[in-house]
């Protein structure tokens, strides 16, 4: 009898189990057959009475009840002084991964910006970005370039790193901030991929390529790269690294752009030198700075996810979750 319940209790275990995996790969299967819009919620922060808020919660504690009242009473006093309405400080943030996918977001932002905004407002975007491909960001670039084009100022500002497609999209600010040990410039193009032709060539393995046009493909993973194949890509390079030179060179006039296209990074006082930057700063800084003459307001486009992306993450975090136990007790054996 002991053993027919374990049994039925494996059973029901299994049937759990199989009926859980069918459930996720539905939810995939479905997701990956009805393509739909993504859709977001754009969100406006008032940063201004964040830090009010904030300033007061402090000296709530700092001051005595009577200090603080008068404190309270100056503060209002200032506020109601305040009869012309302020202009306003807009803060995004962008911190870029190598497909630039965080784009979409940054579009909608900047649309929601301009929408509203006023000649003299501000836009000020907290940028951290290694780089990544080159059509990514040079859309990324663009869609702060209509910032520009609408006479909005705008401030780029690098805590960490701004290089390669992160410094083309910084180059379009109307002023640069950096931290101090802020990494910037890597103004170069690379590439590179592995080739596994003489590893099929020793498994008796053939790979075969069809292509219309002398240069379709240049070089390949498995096929046999030629000389001609190679210069050809390395011309293609070059041409791009071109672009990139003329593009901050035409945003940044001040810079000489033959000395800082090496492909080289440096840090912000490095960077002051050079010009690729104008200031040594920080975002947090500056964006203090402006609480006087501003309203400062942070604008965030947040993805909602689907429900197939939550599984997947979902699920995604309790494989790691299991992989570490797992690790975990094999050391302590």
């Amino acid at each position: 009898m002991a053993f027919l319940m374990e049994y039925g209790m494996f059973l029901a275990k299994a049937a759990t189990i199989v009926f859980a995996i069918g459930l996720v790969v539905g939810i995939v299967v479905n997701a990956s057959h009805k393509p739909k819009a993504k859709k977001g919620q754009l969100e406006f922060t008032d940063l201004s009475k964040h830090y009010r808020l904030q300033t007061a919660e402090l000296q709530q504690r700092l001051l005595d009840k009577k200090g603080f009242k008068q404190w309270q009473k100056l503060q209002q006093k200032e506020l109601k002084q305040q009869s012309v309405a302020l202009p306003c400080l807009f803060v995004l943030e962008f911190n870029g991964s190598m497909d630039a996918r965080e784009t979409e977001s940054l579009r909608e932002e900047v649309s929601a910006v301009l929408a509203i905004a006023k000649q003299d407002d501000e836009v000020v975007l907290r940028l951290e970005s290694g780089g990544g491909v080159v059509h990514g960001y040079g859309l990324a670039a663009s869609q702060l370039d209509r910032l520009r084009q609408q006479n909005i100022s705008l401030t780029v500002a690098v805590d960490k790193v701004a290089a390669s497609g992160g410094y083309m999209m910084a180059c379009i600010g109307t002023k640069i901030i950096a931290a101090p040990f802020a990494i910037l410039g890597s103004i170069g193009v690379i590439a590179q991929l592995p080739n596994f032709h003489k590893l099929l060539q020793k498994n008796y393995v053939d790979f075969e390529q069809f292509t219309a046009g002398e240069f379709k493909r240049t070089v390949t993973l498995f096929g046999e790269n030629t000389d001609k194949g190679r210069q050809k890509f390395q011309q293609e390079l070059e041409e791009t690294h071109g672009l990139f030179k003329r593009f901050v060179e035409q945003h940044r006039p001040q810079l000489d752009v033959s000395q800082v296209a090496t492909g080289e990074h440096w840090f912000g006082y490095q960077a002051l030198d050079l010009q690729l930057v104008d200031e040594i700063q920080t975002s947090d800084d500056y964006l203090m700075t402006k609480l006087s003459s501003h309203r400062v307001f942070k604008v965030t486009y947040q993805l909602k996810k689907g429900l197939a992306e939550k599984v997947g993450m979902g699920s995604a975090n309790v494989l790691s979750l299991w992989w570490q136990k797992l690790v975990q007790q094999s050391w302590l054996r």
